[in-house]
């Protein structure tokens, strides 16, 4: 897709101090209520939530035209100890540089790559004075589930392990960094297709020599996180087997 193609599909609109960019295609009849939990509460189109850091939304709906949409809403808070502080507040430097900018941005880019990432619907940036507050709409993976609540279940067999490491390949070999890569952001569907999610302040990186290096922490972390299930919930099918085929996937075994 090309970068004048990719424009004719967006819009903006401020409203006071909203402002939003959108996708005309996947929402033509767009509002900035719509980045509000409440707008889809009382249009009774929430179907569930996920706790994290925040709830997230999940939305299905039929616009006016009669097409059915199923998107996830995310509201951006802090991590760490400054999040217990400021809990969803950023000091704002640009509209581009704002955490929902940058993740709609990305998002955008691996949609014309054609990653297995959720696509980008709209985001809200509202300030106030130096600082914003942000939210972003997106695509739901349909018919999906996490790997922690996948393992919470059941194992998985080997030709999943080699497709998850050759999913997070395809995206290294895009110089696509994920901030925070882990168990709960890696999807499967019903169809056994793997997707990854939520690119909170992930990048495009240089292709450079630091490219190993940040490729290797993505890996660790992930590593990490499944160690962190294993030895948190009751029941959780991971082992290092199951890890060294899913390097054997991502080529690096």
């Amino acid at each position: 897709m090309s970068q004048a193609i990719k424009n004719q599909q967006l819009a903006t609109l401020a409203e006071g101090k909203n402002h939003c960019l959108y996708n005309k295609e996947l929402v033509p009849d767009f509002r900035a209520a719509m980045l509000e939990p409440s707008y889809w509460q009382q249009r009774d189109a929430i179907t569930g939530s996920a706790k994290g850091r925040g709830t997230t939304w999940f939305i299905a709906y039929q616009d006016e035209h009669n097409l059915n949409h199923d998107w996830v809403l995310r509201h951006y808070y802090r991590g760490g100890m400054i999040g217990k502080l400021i809990k969803d507040s950023y000091f704002f430097t640009g509209i581009d540089k704002t955490r929902a900018a940058c993740e709609f941005k990305l998002l955008q880019h691996m949609q014309s790559l054609q990653l297995p990432a959720p696509q980008p619907v709209a985001y809200r940036i509202i300030r106030k004075y130096f600082t914003y507050r942000a939210d972003l709409l997106s695509t739901r993976i349909k018919d999906a589930e996490d790997l922690v609540a996948i393992l919470s279940k059941a194992p998985l067999d080997d030709k999943l392990w080699l497709e998850i490491g050759k999913t997070i390949k395809r995206f290294h070999e895009h110089n696509i960094y994920h901030h925070d890569l882990n168990a709960h952001n890696i999807l499967i569907d019903d169809k056994e297709q793997v997707y990854v999610i939520d690119f909170d302040r992930g990048e495009l990186r240089e292709n450079d020599s630091t490219q190993a290096t940040w490729q290797q922490e993505n890996m660790q972390r992930l590593h990490r996180s499944f160690l962190k299930e294993l030895n948190k919930l009751p029941q959780f099918h991971f082992s290092e087997k199951n890890w060294q085929t899913l390097m054997t996937g991502y080529g690096a075994a």
